[in-house]
């Protein structure tokens, strides 16, 4: 068995030979660019975790962990430019650096590369392979639209909020896992479980990310918390703060939320004091506790041995308990 130091190592070196394309410059610069920007690269390992489960020989599916992080960054690439987000991971984003025209046709080439590394080798797996990958490609914009439809909404549900992250971060982590496993010739009960398993990771891995947002160490998250409350984005903290809040807390927020010119400390220490007096640090806890049981099950489940598993089960508490 691997671990993921060992897999990541691999993803990296694949990645850093792969090569995109060559000219015209203007659209394969910016991919090369998106690429190289680096990142935890959780998807490709995922499905190699999962191949391993079962075979030995990693080194077969590169193509298609390289084809999962392509789109992932992809979607990156898109996410930004209809952010406006000037930065990612610290550094410009395509748009900044080059322009919305080179995002868009950029990211387009980046989906189709995905695709194509995804079904390298042609081999049997191909159908099935792509039915997983196309599913969740797809679901994830439907998610990243339902994300957008939320920014003129005050009314989001808790469990609307919950398909959203569903569809927007969860999908593609468990089709990295199910492509794993159906590469690696796996049962296809085995296989749905670590798609369930993924799916409930992603839940967790998502609600973690909207809490260190707000209580994260900005020295160990490695950029300034309060981010979300400045761009009142649609978290679970904040659906769960406009919904408890009485009405004077609830006039509160809102003056928050519509208020043009404000002292971005000053607002994110009102709104997270809000947060403490509404006990939401704990709501969210739990919730992350809950998906986190339910991915443990989804794994159990996997007719593996226990120790195989081992990998998988790291992996999932080093991202659950992470400060970053």
């Amino acid at each position: 068995m691997f671990t993921d130091s060992q897999l990541l190592e691999k993803v990296n070196i694949y990645l850093s030979h792969l090569i995109y394309g060559k000219q015209p410059e203007g659209l394969y610069n910016p991919i090369k660019y998106a690429m190289s920007l680096g990142g935890k690269r959780i998807r490709p390992v995922l499905m190699l975790m999962a191949y391993n489960l079962y075979r030995d020989d990693v080194d077969c599916i590169l193509s298609q962990a390289a084809g999962v992080e392509t789109y992932h960054n992809f979607t990156l690439l898109h996410d930004d430019l209809m952010d406006n987000a000037d930065l990612r991971r610290g550094k410009p984003t395509v748009h900044a650096k080059w322009s919305k025209n080179a995002a868009i046709l950029s990211g387009d080439a980046m989906m189709l590369i995905a695709y194509r590394l995804m079904t390298d080798e042609g081999s049997k797996y191909v159908p099935s392979v792509m039915r997983v990958f196309s599913q969740a490609a797809l679901e994830v914009c439907e998610g990243q639209q339902y994300d957008m439809d939320f920014e003129t909404r005050m009314d989001v549900s808790e469990d609307e909020y919950l398909e959203m992250i569903r569809l927007k971060t969860s999908v593609l982590l468990a089709a990295s896992l199910k492509i794993g496993a159906l590469l690696a010739d796996a049962p296809d009960f085995d296989a749905d479980s670590l798609y369930d398993f993924g799916i409930n990771l992603g839940m967790a891995f998502q609600l973690r990310d909207d809490l260190l947002d707000v209580y994260g160490d900005p020295k160990v998250f490695g950029k300034k918390v309060g981010g979300d409350i400045l761009c009142n984005k649609k978290t679970y903290l904040l659906i769960q703060a406009l919904h408890r809040s009485d009405p004077r807390q609830l006039e509160q927020l809102m003056s928050w939320l519509h208020a043009k010119d404000y002292n971005p400390q000053e607002k994110i220490k009102a709104v997270t004091s809000l947060y403490d007096a509404l006990n939401i640090r704990s709501l969210c806890e739990e919730r992350i506790s809950y998906y986190t049981q339910l991915a443990e099950i989804s794994l159990d489940k996997v007719k593996v041995a226990k120790d195989k598993k081992q990998p998988l089960l790291r992996e999932m508490n080093k991202l659950m308990f992470r400060e970053a």
